[in-house]
């Protein structure tokens, strides 16, 4: 037997109850991790931190609570370019649940099939961890990813390499996904180069998204309010309505103090929005489009 090995960061908050307000029917839950069975899908030597067990039973037990009916398994980065682990759950969960790959730029074309038929709608840039693709590799990727329909979901390093990037990201022909807002930082709120950069995009091109979760982390005013998030999370409602999807980002890998409760961050975001006309979309319907649920 292999034993877990010793996580250098926080487990999810175990506390687990439904949100004030029941979430809209058919509700997807767009961005979040398992890290479990450690003796069958070991970690990467490579990653950038050790993640506590965060099983697939106890990510299906916090949808239960929220109301929560589909979801997106990004894949995380401490497995580097290893997808077993989300091919297996997609395997057991058809129809249900989607994920996200983490590609290595020469990957064939027959294990890029294999993916897209076990449930994947996407490949993953990280910059923030970067233990496997990068932007740097963006238009390798969005070269092979193109024929299956796939998009681009990019987790950037700092918001201000938006600036520099934005002219590839025009030209890339494949959808593009802004990982948690974009991560622009409250201090640097919507009038901050890099924050016009998401918004512009959003506005010039029909298929970029942005993903309104992980604020917690971006906030330089911090808990339980999260303020200086607000006005980021509200201009890019008012933006695109129909481009903007929601996230638990649990089980909030990486955080070594302040671990959130999920319910209260759903709670949270509930009070943020601009209409309530609003919800609906952001909890259930654009998601549904973006990842042909």
């Amino acid at each position: 037997m292999v034993l877990a090995p010793t996580a250098d960061v926080l487990p999810p908050d175990p506390r687990i109850r439904p949100p004030k307000q029941a979430l809209p029917p058919n509700s997807v839950d767009c961005h979040a991790h398992i890290f479990d069975q450690f003796d069958r899908y070991p970690l990467s030597p490579d990653r950038k931190y050790t993640p506590a067990l965060s099983s697939r039973e106890a990510w299906l037990a916090l949808h239960a609570a929220l109301g929560v009916a589909h979801g997106v398994q990004v894949h995380g980065t401490p497995y580097g370019f290893d997808n077993r682990i989300t091919v297996d759950f997609l395997t057991a969960h058809p129809g249900r649940f989607v994920g996200i790959a983490a590609i290595h730029p020469d990957m064939s074309a027959a294990d890029l099939k294999g993916l897209d038929a076990a449930g994947f709608r996407g490949a993953r840039l990280m910059d923030q961890f970067a233990s496997g693709a990068t932007t740097r590799d963006l238009e390798s990727i969005a070269r092979r990813i193109a024929p299956l329909g796939w998009h681009i979901e990019i987790n950037i390093a700092d918001a201000a390499d938006w600036v520099t990037l934005e002219p590839r990201l025009r030209a890339c022909p494949v959808p593009l996904v802004f990982d948690h807002l974009g991560r622009i930082r409250g201090r640097d709120g919507v009038n901050s180069p890099a924050f016009r950069v998401i918004q512009g995009l959003l506005e010039s091109r029909a298929d970029c998204w942005t993903k309104i979760s992980s604020w917690y982390r971006l906030s330089d005013d911090g808990s339980p309010d999260y303020d200086d998030m607000r006005p980021i999370a509200q201009a890019l409602l008012r933006t695109r309505p129909d481009r903007c999807v929601w996230g638990s980002n649990w089980p909030h890998p990486g955080l070594k103090k302040n671990m959130p409760n999920d319910a209260d961050l759903v709670d949270l975001l509930d009070q943020w929005l601009p209409e309530s006309s609003m919800r609906e979309p952001l909890f259930a319907s654009n998601a549904a489009q973006l990842y042909r649920l």
